[in-house]
C-alpha cells in the first residue's frame, strides 16, 4: 500500500512548483511564513517547516533581518569526476571567463615545497606557474594558483591558459589524465584573495588543494584553488554502509 503523503510534503511540493514557475526570479524575496499560511490555508508552524525544508535543499536562502529569498543559481563541484570550469559554467547556463593574473616559467627550486613535493620534481625541473581568476557571467567565483610540469606541455602559452586546461592538455598535448587527489577545507579569504574575488576579507571560502596525475600515476599539476562559498556547492553521492572502514579524513 502506498504511503499517504502528508500535508507538509504536499505544501513543499506546491512551493517547489511555485518556484519552478519563475514567478519568483533568483534573488527575489519569497513568500513570508504568514503569506504561505494564508495562501495555502495552513498553520504558521507548518509554513515555517516547509520554508526551512526548501532552505536546507538550496532552493531558498534565509537572510537575517530581511526574510527568505530565492537563491541565486550556483555552480556544482563534482567530487567524483574531473570536469572543467568551462563545462560546469556552460552547463549552468553561465558564460565562463578566465583572467590570467600571472604566468611564468620557473625552475622547481623557486616553487613552494608543497608543490615540488607533490609533483615529485627535481630542483632543476622546469615548471609553469599560473595564477588565474575564473568568472561566471562576469562574477569572480574561483581564485586559482597552479604549478604544472612543463615538460609535458612544452608548447603551452599564456593565451592557452585563458581556456580549459583539461581541454588543452587532452587535445593539443594528447595527454591522458587519470585523475586527481584532493583535500578540501574551509578557510577565510585573505585581503588579497577577497579583493580578487570581490568579497570582504575573512569571508568563508572553500580551499581545494589537489594534485593531478597522468596515466601511470605521474604528477602533472599541483593547485591551490579558492572557491566562493556563495557561488559553489560541493556535491557527492554516497553508497550504503557495508561495514566498518578505516577513517579517510583528518581532524585538524
Amino acid at each position: 500500500m502506498a504511503r499517504a503523503v502528508s500535508f507538509h510534503e504536499q505544501l513543499i511540493e506546491k512551493l517547489r512548483k511555485l518556484l519552478r514557475s519563475r514567478q519568483f526570479v533568483p534573488g527575489a524575496k519569497f513568500l513570508t511564513e504568514r503569506e504561505i499560511a494564508e495562501r495555502f490555508d495552513t498553520s504558521r508552524p507548518t509554513a515555517n517547516k516547509a520554508l526551512s525544508s526548501l532552505v536546507s535543499t538550496g532552493m531558498l536562502e534565509f537572510r537575517q533581518g530581511a526574510g527568505t529569498f530565492v537563491r541565486e543559481s550556483v555552480l556544482d563541484y563534482d567530487l567524483q569526476h574531473l570536469v572543467s570550469f568551462t563545462e560546469k559554467a556552460k552547463a549552468a547556463g553561465k558564460k565562463p571567463e578566465t583572467q590570467v593574473i600571472e604566468w611564468q616559467k620557473l625552475s622547481a627550486s623557486y616553487a613552494p615545497a608543497a608543490a615540488t613535493q607533490a609533483l615529485k620534481a627535481e630542483l632543476n625541473d622546469p615548471l609553469l606557474y599560473l595564477e588565474r581568476l575564473r568568472l561566471a557571467d562576469g562574477q569572480p567565483v574561483i581564485y586559482e594558483r597552479r604549478h604544472v610540469m612543463a615538460r609535458f606541455c612544452t608548447g603551452m602559452t599564456k593565451t592557452d591558459a585563458k581556456g580549459s586546461l583539461y581541454g588543452f592538455w587532452t587535445t593539443k598535448c594528447r595527454l591522458s589524465i587519470s585523475g586527481a587527489d584532493e583535500s578540501i577545507r574551509a578557510v577565510n579569504a585573505s585581503p588579497a584573495q577577497a579583493s580578487a574575488l570581490g568579497i570582504t576579507a575573512n569571508t568563508a571560502c572553500l580551499l581545494v588543494i589537489a594534485t593531478g596525475f597522468l596515466e601511470g600515476g605521474v604528477p602533472l599539476w599541483h593547485e591551490e584553488t579558492l572557491y566562493r562559498s556563495d557561488a559553489y556547492e560541493f556535491r557527492n553521492q554516497l553508497g550504503g554502509v557495508s561495514g566498518p572502514k578505516p577513517a579517510q579524513g583528518r581532524i585538524r
